[in-house]
């Protein structure tokens, strides 16, 4: 049993989600959000070094040697996999491990709004699932994927760095592919898919402007097609796609993602009272009016069109926090300091009676 097991035994004993491991430091776990170091001494450089060794790949021992950087995928038998990343900094190596647990959650557990299950009912188009790092978009995907996988009979093409939550045939036929494992990029995977006989394609990362252009195509000749951005907002992600690309093909890049866009959910995870978390969604679904202003470059009135087709199920961020709020998952703290329109926040939850004892202008 590698020395590291008992460290990450721990992340799940303690209900955590992140080890980190760093030279001149103890282990840090990440529970509920908040970093809780563990009673330990501080680990120099060769017992960092000592704990890794063990549990890395061959391809990724060589990355790390020649690059400083590396990702993995390790399984801890009966317990769970971990999505692994080690780095170098200037004090030595340190490590950082995202627990993945065996047992995912389902749409219906983490309550998916009924507009997003509708979006795993496409027969085409492309639907984006966004935010920061750690904000719980595999979680959101997975739960999605296995929704599909339960009511659908199609071909399933994952291409995952590294592949996360692992899913069985059920009525679907799921193949799931690893970069640097099974494939040499995602671009490349992406393009071998075509060639696969795949009804549903899902891109761990569009990372780069090729990746990109081709899950747009994907989803343009007659594909579903599933993706991540590490963006905030809706509207940002648009901007964010089409800025990836020289100015001059912006405009083709806009008239094909008015028509193959069909949904995009933003989301951010906020702390719950007690203990543990709970995903806030933005969830923009297009119409019309919307792909007219994606096609149109008029991506500021996105949010507007939003607040226009909310019987659609379009929903704003703000929207979705205050509901939290009213609800009792988060608090009115929680939802403020998550928000990213403060002034419209404070607007909104003083309209439905709720104290915040903050100011518009503080």
């Amino acid at each position: 049993m590698p020395d590291i097991d008992k460290y990450l035994i721990a992340i799940q004993k303690n209900e955590g989600s992140d080890l980190h491991l760093s030279t001149g430091s103890p282990p840090i776990l990440r529970v509920h959000g908040t970093m809780s170091p563990l009673k330990a001494t501080p680990f120099n450089a060769e017992k960092v070094q000592t704990l890794l060794d063990p549990i890395m790949t061959e391809a990724a021992r060589c990355n790390f040697a020649e690059t400083g950087d590396a990702d993995w995928a390790y399984e801890l038998d009966g317990v769970a996999r971990f999505r692994c990343n080690a780095f170098r900094d200037r004090r030595g190596p340190g490590a950082v491990f995202r627990i993945i647990p065996n047992d995912f959650m389902t749409a219906e557990e983490l309550n998916l709004p009924e507009a997003v299950l509708k979006l795993c009912t496409l027969p085409k188009g492309l639907v984006l699932v966004t935010g920061p790092t750690g904000s719980g978009k595999s979680t959101t995907l997975t739960a999605m994927i296995d929704y599909i996988n339960q009511r659908r009979t199609d071909h399933v093409i994952t291409i995952e760095d590294p592949i996360e939550f692992v899913h069985h045939n059920k009525k679907c036929l799921i193949n799931q592919r690893e970069v640097h494992t099974h494939t040499e990029s995602f671009s490349r995977a992406l393009r071998a898919a075509l060639r696969e006989d795949p009804d549903i394609v899902l891109v761990g990362e569009m990372r780069d402007l090729e990746t990109t252009h081709i899950a747009i195509e994907t989803a343009e000749t007659g594909h579903l097609v599933f993706g991540t951005l590490h963006t905030t907002t809706a509207a940002s992600t648009v901007d964010r796609i089409i800025d990836q690309f020289p100015a001059d093909r912006q405009a083709q890049i806009r008239t094909m993602l008015a028509s193959s866009l069909k949904g995009i959910v933003a989301q951010t995870l906020c702390k719950r009272p007690s203990k543990g978390r709970i995903a806030a969604l933005e969830v923009l679904i297009v119409n019309n009016a919307i792909s007219n202003q994606i096609r149109e470059g008029k991506t500021f009135q996105i949010e507007s069109g939003m607040q226009v087709g909310r019987k659609e199920g379009n929903m704003l961020m703000n929207d979705a926090l205050v509901q939290h709020v009213l609800d009792d998952n988060i608090t009115a703290e929680e939802a403020i300091h998550r928000s990213l329109q403060r002034a419209d926040i404070l607007d909104r939850l003083a309209a439905k009676g709720i104290e915040t004892g903050v100011s518009p202008g503080e």
